[in-house]
């Protein structure tokens, strides 16, 4: 199976600095099913091209699989492991292979040319096999790819036959311009969305993988929940605990606890539903216009999704979202087009690289601060530096603090532990209200309590809520 990279950049060479090949040898690596080959078919000043070529072994195909049954395998017949469309359509088997020859490019790193690792480039992808199982538009123009999918025909038959007419392949073609490693993480993932099928055991690492592949661009995707749930080959657990935590990072995602649909009516269109994200959102965005609020922090504000309702919201004539990640401001600024909004509404909103347990004197004189699903990824040791932080030394009028409630937690199908894998802890309700009532007592507040949520009658509702209001002096 094959897979090219092209660009026209100048010099074009520079893709072999990127990949990390030398445009003037073949280079083969053994892959756990057969031999990865990457070659350079053109190589001049003005255009580029570097072929990754998987030769399959179905022998160490089979042994790849350790004799576990292969999950949405399309070929389940008994001699389905040597007669198969394997080793001639792109697939999982071709996503695995790009991870290990291209593995600093697909982490945007490059020694050589680290400012070209970082800036876009135009490139064309093409795929000339690929087993297609729905739209590659739907999957790839969202992502700022052009895409040309032609059907591959059959072999000529009469008219009539059951073979008459197009194959389930096509032979695809994208283009556009973008950063290398957000190429090659867009095809790691969606080569086997698109086929379908995982050729291999998909053990719940697999998360890490769709979650770290999938950064800046998966959480956001229109389709995320299919994306997700084929990526995960249809383990309904897994997938679950994955659109949890890309919940976190999106406003836009459909929640999918205690989700009962058989994996056919999971691809259906349903009606939408307002995601548990959205809700949260909503919620602290009503208790600060009650508070009547202009000038407002978002800590720990991610990529900016409260950011984004507050922007479009002129009652807030100052915003200022901080991240102690860098990365996560640079995926806000990107979000909310700073650098393309008039400068009248970009001037009213601020991005600051801020850590929460250390005082800044840049948080003060603010009338409400938001910590939406902050404080559960804060080390305990680290709260009251955290309060101190906020409440004492920033002291807005008005804090909104979010938190999961960890009651809820066993009505989520297939959750073990935590939400999120950068949870510290998680508060029953009765824990998070001993400490935001402490905490309000201590800095001079008062408090009171909402939940945010469908609520069950027993664990109560799956976000809890706190508004802290300053005593007046």
């Amino acid at each position: 199976m094959l897979l090219t990279v092209t660009t026209t950049h100048r010099p074009a060479t520079d893709l072999g600095y990127l990949l990390v090949k030398h445009p003037d040898k073949v280079h083969s690596f053994d892959v756990p099913t057969g031999t990865a080959h990457v070659l350079f078919p053109d190589a001049a000043e003005d255009r580029c091209t570097a072929a990754l070529l998987l030769d399959v072994d179905p022998q160490r195909l089979g042994a790849a699989r350790g004799g576990r049954k292969q999950q949405s395998a399309p070929e389940s017949f008994a001699l389905g492991q040597y007669v198969n469309d394997r080793p001639y359509a792109a697939s999982s088997l071709l996503a695995g292979a790009l991870a290990k020859v291209f593995r600093s490019a697909l982490r945007g790193e490059s020694k050589d040319r680290p400012e070209l690792a970082g800036a876009t480039l135009p490139l064309e992808i093409h795929v000339p096999v690929l087993r297609c199982r729905g739209s590659a538009a739907a999957l790839f123009e969202p992502l700022g790819w052009t895409v040309t999918a032609t059907p591959i025909p059959l072999d000529d038959v009469p008219p009539g036959h059951p073979l008459d007419g197009d194959s389930p392949y096509v032979d695809l073609t994208l283009t556009g311009t973008l950063r290398l490693a957000d190429a090659l993480n867009h095809l790691y993932v969606l080569l086997p969305v698109l086929d379908d099928a995982k050729h291999y055991w998909v053990a719940p690492d697999e998360i890490d993988k769709l979650l770290r592949a999938g950064e800046g661009w998966l959480s956001a995707h229109p389709e995320k929940v299919l994306i997700t749930r084929r990526y995960l080959a249809h383990r309904r657990s897994l997938a679950a605990s994955a659109l949890e935590q890309l919940d976190r990072l999106d406003p836009d995602s459909v929640d999918a606890p205690a989700d009962t649909a058989t994996d056919e009516e999971a691809e259906l269109p349903v009606a939408r539903k307002q995601s548990l994200a959205e809700q949260r959102r909503d919620a602290v965005v009503a208790v600060l216009a009650e508070s009547g609020a202009t000038r407002v922090l978002d800590l720990g504000c991610g990529q900016g999704a409260l950011l984004g309702a507050l922007i479009k919201d002129r009652r807030y004539t100052r915003i200022v979202g901080t991240d102690v990640s860098s990365r996560a401001l640079d995926l806000a600024h990107k979000r909310l087009r700073l650098d393309r909004v008039p400068e009248r509404q970009r001037d009213r909103v601020t991005l600051w690289q801020s850590a929460l347990t250390y005082r800044d004197d840049r948080l003060r004189g603010f009338d409400a601060a938001v910590l939406m699903e902050v404080i559960e990824h804060v080390d305990p040791p680290r709260l009251p530096a955290l309060e101190a932080s906020v409440f004492g030394h920033a002291s807005p009028a008005t804090v909104v603090v979010t938190t999961p409630n960890v009651e809820y937690n066993g009505l989520y199908e297939g959750l073990t532990g935590m939400r999120h894998s950068d949870h510290r802890f998680e508060w029953t309700r009765a824990e998070f209200q001993e400490w935001a009532t402490r905490t309000a007592s201590a800095h001079g507040y008062r408090v009171s309590f909402r939940g945010v949520g469908d609520e069950d009658e027993k664990a109560g509702t799956p976000t809890q809520l706190a508004v802290f209001v300053k005593e007046e002096a």
